[in-house]
């Protein structure tokens, strides 16, 4: 049966979500998500190097023997990893020096290399790279909305380059939640959000076909 490659994309969002639904990829979800702008980097490099890796996973797939597999996804991981690093560094050096170690630790997160093992090592290209752009553009979005609760809540604003919403903090900042139990806190939250309603989801789904 072929695969829809709009439904390979979109499942990335709720249905495959990385942090909330597969809870893999939590070491730099709580480590670098203090602000709006740190996730959206971090996210950003996260799908150059899913998209790269999955691409040449499936190109190379009929040709990657069985018992090795791991060990040359990981060589295939490291170089857009490797690219990333030297572009941050290039001309992100301050964002490089925020993200730190988890930038060249991209290469051992288990999200990039579970789709490479449960997804690209299996299917067609298209099919694959649809699925690190989607998973990708999901952990992103996760990445920016926790960091942007977190830096609400802990900071009284908002801050995007030189620009910070609002200009003045409205209430008196909660400094826990720029803090890991701050990131356990709102991680948990959300987690419990999502699940609550697709869960409610597929009830009303099922209570119509039922009906």
């Amino acid at each position: 049966m072929k695969r829809s490659l709009f439904h390979d994309f979109i499942k990335g969002f709720v249905e495959e979500n990385p942090t909330f639904r597969l809870v893999i990829g939590m070491c730099p979800t709580l480590a670098v998500t203090t602000s709006v702008v740190n996730g959206f980097w971090m996210g950003v490099a996260v799908i150059f190097v899913l998209t790269f890796s999955n691409v040449f996973v499936s190109l190379l797939r009929k040709s990657i023997p069985d018992d090795i597999r791991i060990p040359v996804f990981v060589i295939l991981i490291a170089t857009p990893v490797v690219i990333v690093e030297l572009v941050m560094r290039a001309y992100l050096p301050a964002m490089y020096e925020i993200l730190g170690i988890f930038v060249p630790l991209i290469v051992v997160n288990c999200i990039i290399i579970g789709r490479a093992e449960a997804f690209a090592y299996h299917q067609p290209v298209l099919n694959s790279l649809m699925d690190g752009l989607g998973i990708g553009a999901g952990y992103t979005i996760n990445l920016m909305v926790i960091g942007g609760i977190r830096e609400f809540l802990g900071t009284g604003q908002i801050t995007i380059g030189s620009v910070s919403f609002p200009g003045t903090p409205l209430f008196e900042p909660a400094a826990v939640m720029l803090t890991p139990p701050g990131g356990f806190i709102t991680l948990g939250l959300l987690m419990a959000a999502l699940n609550i309603a697709v869960a409610r989801s597929e009830n009303r789904k099922k209570a119509r076909r039922a009906a």
